[in-house]
């Protein structure tokens, strides 16, 4: 008869962050599913985890199915808890939310989303514990990243998890061998984390690093693999038999995207595409001629969109960039796919007050050629270059000079801009974030629309346009 070994080895496999690139999905699938069956062989526990974002409204299966699609992929790969990203957080309504897990066969962790009454979604745990057949007990919490205005405008009250985690791990600790954080927090949070709290592993995700091997820090093991699902994450912990101690632990993130695709994915993908096909076959109106746009010139189709934008949030102004939209329209019957095409993003209206000091710099910093074609990914946005900026409410008088265009004079309501005046100025969101135009960033008054999207209140302008 074997001896049995003084250690038992416990396997963790985690994805994060695909938003819904869903081509490489069923190569991630083929890696877990066997290592699944190797640990299956030699009768080892394994945990398989997605910590977030693994819906991305900018793929149309995500769109169609407000992310139900994602549930069913996430289903066939054998996931055992998830956590959710400000994908599935925040581009869904409240309602779509509530319902994206109606069919989940796996638990959804997250202990810091609540509705409005101070209860949590029926949904979601804020913990479990699994029992291994050795007897180790794991206590799994799930936490995700806090973007207060926005699941506000929602109706949700989502709250600061570094307040609530010392009283999750009070509870689960003496419950628990091990504790692992599913942590849609990004790495600069799970580094504090590991420094302040006493965590065997943090599996990380939100700002994409890529940590070929996982980080020992403070004796908590922090893993974390980019995003797109080109690595899966895989950690091993050694837990002494008898004293329950782990004493040893590591991770890599392993790159699986030359792995032979899994053909049930690719037929159940096959499957949602036709399905979403239907759904966003939709038509919304018809448009007689085409509607040009331009990234670097004045272009009527990025003027409707400001425009549609100032009615749609009751502003004074408007003011968007042109590279929010893809591709011109052309003539015919305009359908949902065609506006997902052209417009992806998770992207919001916004209704800003800003003084006419910082509006009138923001303008001129707007029509330097730097900010016209400036490369962008994040923020929401899905293109390419941010674009010439488009404006409704106002005529912006340029004059052009071999170097850059300067902005001579700025007119609203027949009159030029007052410096000191509050204007109500509608806008993308990504505006309010920071780094593109602090000015915007500042605004102590932001109003987000939201679930609507920029390609929304396209089709709402379009529709009263044409018809």
């Amino acid at each position: 008869m074997q001896a049995l070994s003084s250690f038992i080895p416990l396997h963790f496999y985690h994805t994060n962050d695909l938003h819904s690139n869903l081509e490489q999905w069923p190569a991630a699938v083929s890696y877990l599913n066997k290592r699944r069956h190797f640990h299956e062989t030699k009768k080892e526990s394994a945990f398989f985890l997605d910590i977030g974002d693994h819906a991305d409204r900018v793929h149309p299966i995500t769109e169609a199915t407000r992310g139900k699609g994602n549930v069913k992929l996430l289903n066939q790969a054998g996931i055992h808890h998830a956590t959710i990203g400000n994908n599935e957080g925040i581009t869904l309504s409240k309602e779509e939310l509530d319902t994206l897990y109606d069919d989940a066969d796996f638990k959804v962790l997250l202990a810091n989303l609540f509705n409005e009454n101070g209860k949590r979604p029926s949904w979601a745990e804020p913990f479990d514990i699994i029992e291994t057949k050795e007897g180790i007990k794991v206590g799994l919490i799930g936490l995700t990243i806090p973007f207060y205005p926005f699941y506000k405008e929602l109706g949700w009250d989502i709250r600061d998890p570094l307040e609530l985690l010392p009283e999750l791990l009070e509870m689960i600790r003496p419950q628990s061998d091990i504790i692992v954080l599913l942590s849609h927090l990004g790495y600069p949070q799970d580094e504090e984390l590991a420094r302040n709290f006493d965590i065997d592993v943090i599996i990380g995700a939100h700002t994409h690093h890529l940590l070929k091997t996982s980080v020992l820090l403070n004796d908590t093991l922090i893993a974390q693999c980019g995003k797109n699902s080109y690595y899966v994450g895989q950690m091993k912990l050694l837990v002494d038999r008898q004293t329950r101690e782990v004493v040893k632990k590591e991770g890599a993130a392993v790159d699986v995207s030359n792995e032979e695709p899994h053909p049930q994915t690719q037929a159940l993908l096959h499957q949602l595409k036709d399905e979403a096909e239907e759904v966003l076959n939709s038509p919304i109106v018809d448009v007689p001629y085409p509607i040009s746009v331009s990234w670097t010139k004045p272009s009527l189709f990025p003027d409707l969109l400001a425009e549609g934008v100032r009615e749609w949030c009751d502003a004074d102004i408007a003011m968007l960039n042109s590279g929010l939209l893809l591709e011109s329209l052309e003539p015919g019957s305009v359908t949902l796919k065609d506006l997902h095409r052209l417009c992806p993003h998770p992207i919001n209206p916004c209704l800003l007050e800003v003084k006419g000091a910082v509006l009138k710099e923001t303008i001129a910093y707007a029509f330097t050629e730097k900010m016209i074609h400036l490369p962008l990914k994040g923020l929401g946005f899905r293109g390419e270059i941010l674009g010439r900026m488009a404006f409704s409410g106002m005529e912006i008088v340029v004059e052009e000079t071999k170097a850059e265009a300067y902005v001579k004079d700025i007119i609203i309501d027949g009159k030029p801009l007052e410096s000191d005046k509050i204007y109500k100025l509608g806008t993308a969101d990504m505006f309010t974030f920071g780094p593109l135009y602090p000015g915007l960033s500042q605004s102590s008054s932001k109003k987000y629309f939201m679930p609507e999207m920029m390609r929304d209140v396209l089709a709402d302008k379009l529709k009263r346009y044409f018809q």
